[in-house]
């Protein structure tokens, strides 16, 4: 009996290692499988290289035939030119030597004066000809070459060790925020292999969200909140894990909204200038143009300025959604809030549903200031600084994006980063 329970425990142990040779045979062979694999990336890397430099082997001759094509070229130029006045010269001086030989004094002193002043002439043009700076005077072309750098880098050509990468770093210099978005930048751990990056921002929550997967080494985040301090962090990875997350930084956006008219938010017959600045129209219907940035909180004020208006026209100021009816005026949809104003008054505007009528118009040279308080989700209305009416709308809420309404005859010019006309009790409370 007690033999029989030794054999049995020898029996499991020589199970085992007849589990662990076939699993080192298995892994010879996926070592052999691996290793032709590597063989054969080995061959397409250094046939990536061979073909690269066969590349710039022929761009680089190429290039060096034309720079001897065009420095020839130079050559034959000047001495066709040199040759040309070489001619004119010796006939010149032939002509002379023979004037010199006139017997009569009378006829030379006709032709003498012209004579010398031809002569004289003629060498301050050889004078100027030698001395000019665009006669090429070296037998040398302005090229080098210079390999060493390639062949160091060539030379290095090796295997790399795969673990895990090392945590990157970001270049706070340049990482920078503008309007609604931020600028991040960062640089790999110096001596890892990194397949790519993972890229996470917070607004200070405390929770990250991921914005950003990929090779790349910089990313620019869009649609942000103004005015917010958000904190971003980054990882990087390869096939054989990842590392740990970097130092965050902080990046703070615009505090205030600068922004032009989108081409590809406003309809195809809106004629934008001056970048976006500006919009006019032929149609003798409405179209509607849309900003590049929307706003979902905080304060924000821009004014449109009438360069061209027919007194016969409305014009429609205010915000929208960005997937609005842009062949309508706005805020003739449910997606539009505006006020459109002609010469004389002003209504404002909403699902077609009109309401505020107030006296005062614009003309050619007015201003329209339009006050987007998400804060306190309202949207008011000025003309020439002075407020139209009550405040236009309340409970707004969403992703707003500023809008304008024209048709034919008439021009308007955007002016964006402003603050609002007054000092009233209600702005006073506002959280810009």
């Amino acid at each position: 009996a007690e033999l029989s329970e030794s054999l049995q425990a020898l029996s499991g142990r020589a199970k085992s290692a007849a589990a662990h040779i076939t699993t080192i045979k298995n892994f010879q062979d996926r070592v052999n499988g691996h290793c032709d694999g590597l063989a054969a990336e080995v061959e397409r890397q250094c046939g990536e290289l061979l073909k690269a430099v066969q590349e710039a082997r022929t761009r680089l001759l190429h290039q060096l035939h034309m720079e001897r094509e065009a420095t020839n070229k130079i050559y034959r130029d000047q001495s066709a030119g040199c040759t040309r006045r070489l001619q004119q010269t010796t006939a010149l001086v032939q002509f002379c030597i023979e004037a010199i030989k006139e017997p009569d004094p009378a006829a030379f002193m006709q032709m003498g004066p012209q004579l010398i002043g031809r002569v004289s002439d003629l060498d301050l043009t050889w004078d100027k000809e030698l001395s000019s700076s665009s006669i090429r005077k070296s037998p040398y072309i302005d090229l080098d070459l210079d390999h060493k750098q390639q062949l160091r880098t060539i030379n290095c050509f090796n295997f790399v060790h795969m673990k895990p990468p090392g945590i990157p770093e970001f270049l706070a210099e340049e990482c920078t925020g503008e309007n609604n978005a931020v600028l991040a930048t960062w640089s790999p751990h110096p001596t890892s292999r990194v397949q790519g990056y993972v890229l996470e921002i917070s607004d200070g929550s405390g929770d990250f969200k991921e914005v950003h997967r990929g090779p790349e080494v910089t990313c620019t985040v869009e649609g942000l909140h103004f005015n917010t301090v958000y904190q971003l962090r980054v990882k990087s990875y390869n096939s054989s894990g990842v590392s740990g997350y970097s130092e965050s930084v902080s990046i703070r956006t615009s505090a205030t909204a600068w922004f032009s008219l989108d081409r590809s938010l406003s309809h195809p017959e809106c004629k934008l200038l001056n970048g976006g600045a500006g919009v006019t129209c032929e149609s003798y219907e409405h179209r509607t143009a849309l900003a590049s940035v929307g706003f979902s909180r905080g304060r924000h004020y821009w004014q449109f300025t009438i360069d061209s208006y027919d007194a016969n026209a409305d014009v429609v100021f205010g915000v929208a959604r960005s997937n609005n009816n842009k062949e309508m005026m706005l805020g003739n949809d449910a997606l539009g809030w505006g006020m459109y104003i002609d010469h004389k008054r002003s209504w404002f505007i909403h699902g077609a549903a009109h309401h505020g009528r107030y006296e005062g118009g614009v003309a050619k040279g007015s201003t329209v200031g339009i006050l987007l308080d998400m804060n306190h989700c309202t949207l008011t209305f000025y003309v020439n600084d002075e407020q139209q009416g009550e405040v236009a709308f309340s409970e707004m809420s969403g992703l707003m994006y500023p809008a304008v309404s024209v048709n034919r005859n008439v021009t308007v010019t955007l002016h964006t980063s402003l603050d609002p006309p007054g000092h009233s009790d209600y702005d006073s409370q506002s959280d810009t």
